[in-house]
């Protein structure tokens, strides 16, 4: 079964919030009100919420060899979407993080990168080399 989630964060700032997500990202703004907005990034609903600066304490871990933010949310897409948001990304001059293939050769190959919103949530791009491995052990 296929299903989009959604997701609700606190943001600092709507406007620069959903500047970033429809205008770097490519992402479609829905319902909003002064203190929140919904964004649709690829079908799945993120709500953010005005709120004021939120303190997460960012952990990282290791995995194969690069740090990772422990604390971060992503979308899986197809390697023709995967180009063309790191692209557009690339394009709006907006610092990418860890831009590498993944189990290289082994079950679950994916390519990742990662941006961060104004927010400093740690957002994540990742295409899987087979589609169907997305859960495999």
């Amino acid at each position: 079964m296929q299903a989009p989630f959604h997701l609700s964060l606190p943001c600092l700032n709507i406007d620069q919030t959903t500047d970033f997500y429809v205008n770097v990202l490519g992402a479609r703004k829905g319902r909003s009100a002064n203190n929140w907005v919904d964004i649709d990034l690829y079908e799945n609903q993120i709500t953010f919420t005005k709120s004021g600066k939120f303190n997460f304490h960012y952990q990282n871990y290791s995995f194969e060899g690069k740090i990772l933010p422990s604390f971060h949310y992503g979308i899986i897409v197809d390697i023709t979407t995967w180009g063309k948001i790191y692209a557009q990304v690339n394009a709006k001059n907006v610092e990418v993080f860890d831009e590498i293939t993944f189990l290289k050769g082994k079950t679950g190959e994916h390519i990742s990168f990662f941006v961060k919103d104004p927010n400093d949530y740690m957002v994540e791009f990742k295409s899987f080399s087979h589609d169907h491995e997305k859960f495999s052990r």
